[in-house]
């Protein structure tokens, strides 16, 4: 492997198997490109723990462009957690982006789906610099992350501030997402983990008819965490009653909150393969 310094980011280049689409294929020996610690916000004003913070790092394969390019944002409950790119997504024929963000109690939750918001905005500035298609980026992510990828994805406001239409997103597959006003927010506000609220923090307060396609995977709705099942399942017929039709829900039975994961990654990537047309 060799490993080199390119405009301050630290860039791997391993050798690894591409197999033909994303499920399967004709499989090619290839180069992977991995850049780490870019920073995705650039204000002069940052403060350390920010500059920390609101990195990402890239994972493609080597001398290919206009590729399909998924975000990743990581879990943990928006209080703990790194960025990171899940194996099982690696070595196919995508760009994957991985965002750091800041953390609860650092700073408050709006402030976090504002660093998401930030990570996908640099996404669609960079990434065919980087490999991937700005007309080809989905979302993606594990509870919290899935949360964030609802939130950026749903809320238009998000990425309006950037001066980025987010109708322009190719999809947004969360994992086990919060359809609801998530919980940390609801304990800023002295709330309990067992009372829903549904507002601007809610995936499901902005469901409408002008959204890319989703894919919403849970695990099984006897396992999961708080009737994690029950609010994707919500979302997904209230997306349709707003006239959005191409919403799928995914159950994955006889899987526990951290156990759907992998199996999570089968369905993600046979539906992007459907996206893509492959």
């Amino acid at each position: 492997m060799a490993v080199y310094e390119n405009m301050s980011t630290l860039v791997a280049i391993a050798c690894l198997t591409v197999m033909g689409g994303l499920t399967g294929g004709t499989a090619a020996a290839v180069e992977e490109l991995i850049e780490r610690d870019v920073p995705y916000r650039m204000a002069a004003d940052l403060d350390d723990y920010s500059k920390e913070r609101c990195r990402l790092d890239i994972v493609r394969p080597a001398a290919v462009t206009n590729l399909p390019t998924v975000i990743w944002f990581h879990g943990g409950g928006l209080t703990q957690g790194n960025r990171e790119i899940p194996s099982a997504l690696r070595g196919k024929e995508m760009v994957i982006v991985g965002p750091g963000y800041r953390l609860s109690p650092n700073v408050k939750a709006v402030s976090i789906i504002q660093d998401a918001a930030a990570a996908v905005a640099w996404t669609f500035a960079n990434i065919e610099k980087h490999g991937g298609s700005s007309e080809k980026i989905y979302l993606s992510g594990h509870s919290a992350g899935g949360y964030l990828a609802l939130m950026v994805g749903l809320d238009k406001r998000l990425l309006a501030e950037h001066g980025v239409e987010a109708s322009r997103l190719a999809g947004i597959a969360p994992y086990s997402a919060q359809a609801i006003t998530h919980f940390v927010i609801r304990g800023e506000r002295g709330i309990p983990d067992t009372r829903p609220v549904i507002d601007e923090f809610a995936p499901l307060f902005h469901a409408r008819k002008d959204v890319p396609p989703v894919l919403l995977i849970t695990g099984d709705r006897e396992k999961e965490l708080l009737g994690r099942y029950e609010e994707n399942a919500y979302l997904a017929r209230m997306m349709k009653v707003a006239g959005h039709m191409n919403t799928t829900l995914h159950e994955l039975k006889d899987t526990d909150h951290i156990g759907m994961v992998e199996p999570a990654h089968k369905v993600f990537l046979a539906w992007l393969d459907g996206q893509l047309g492959k």
